[in-house]
């Protein structure tokens, strides 16, 4: 049985980011270290956080006045911040800059009191936080768009005062085919400057898409609530192909791979590389040979940590 490793996989520069936050906040100012929401979806990320003395809450009002708090990944809406600036709490923003993009282009849009389509999975903390962004005051309004099929019940007052912008880690291929049908409707309508579905999250679906072009089964590294990772496996559904997502090796079936000559390995934005080594291994273990990694795009792209955390900043930081 060959193994095929997806190029690239797993962390982006975003979650690289977010989780040296964690890290480094604990190192300099000791736990607990409070973070609302996940900060990034990966179970065994956070349950090693959670072990260096992170404390994950959903709402401000679970942070202790004087505590310290860090925002997700995924951003916070403007409520959220504001709240935080009230209480007085200190905060680390750990906002993938990326959405913070899209966060300017929401609030740029509700200065020029536009209607504004945001594509996105309703719940998810990125697509709240995004929403939350947009400043009704002005005249404007936003309102989600999660299918081709809700484009035709939408009801917008001014097309030709019409945006979009969109989640960043959704499915490019599904993206593509509601801007279409959004266009078909409201050909004026206004794009973002530049791409919002975000380098990692297209990267790591054409790695994909290439790796299906040569194996029988797809195994996803990533957790159930990682959006990214769920679009991953949702590519072999369109390729006819069984893809399974995964904790870890923990949750491989000996079953799903009885006659595949070929196995697919990726991880999602948010898994750690350790988790596809254990995979792999497990793998091996049952009869599989050492793994190929396929050529794919390289990646360069790193984000700075906020001054405060940044190794001479904190030292000045400590001394005093």
């Amino acid at each position: 049985m060959r193994i095929l490793l997806a190029n690239p996989r797993g962390f982006c520069a975003g979650v690289d980011r977010a989780i040296e936050i964690v890290e480094r906040a604990i190192e300099l100012f000791g736990a607990p270290i409070y973070v609302r929401h996940e900060v990034v979806h990966n179970k065994s990320v956070v349950d090693r956080l959670r072990a260096l003395g992170a404390v994950f809450v959903q709402e401000l009002d679970e942070v202790p006045d004087s505590g310290t708090v860090i925002f997700s990944a995924h951003g916070v809406s403007t409520a959220v911040q504001v709240e935080a600036e009230r209480r007085g709490l200190q905060v680390f923003d750990a906002t993938c800059p990326l959405v913070t993009k899209v966060h300017m282009e929401v609030a740029r849009f509700a200065r020029e009191a536009r209607e504004v389509i945001l594509i996105g999975h309703e719940g998810h903390p990125e697509v709240e936080g995004t929403m939350g962004r947009f400043d009704a005051s002005g005249g404007g309004r936003i309102v989600l768009v999660q299918s081709v099929e809700d484009v035709a019940a939408l009801q917008i007052s001014m097309p030709e005062r019409l945006a979009f912008v969109t989640q960043t880690t959704l499915s490019v291929d599904d993206t593509a085919a509601i801007v279409e049908a959004l266009r078909a409707r409201f050909p004026a309508m206004q794009a973002p400057r530049h791409e919002d579905i975000c380098y990692a999250t297209q990267n790591r679906q054409d790695a994909v898409k290439q790796l299906l072009g040569e194996c029988d089964v797809l195994i996803v590294v990533g957790s159930q609530s990682s959006s990214n990772s769920n679009r991953l496996r949702e590519l072999a559904d369109r390729a006819g192909i069984p893809g399974h997502l995964v904790d870890g090796a923990a949750g491989l079936n000996r079953a799903w791979f009885a006659h595949a000559r070929v196995v697919g390995v990726t991880a999602g934005a948010s898994a750690p590389e350790t988790l596809v080594r254990e995979v792999i291994e497990q793998l091996r273990s049952w009869g599989g040979e050492l793994p190929q990694e396929l050529q794919g795009r390289e990646e360069h792209v790193v984000f700075a940590l906020p001054r405060a955390l940044r190794p001479r900043e904190a030292g000045a930081l400590r001394s005093d």
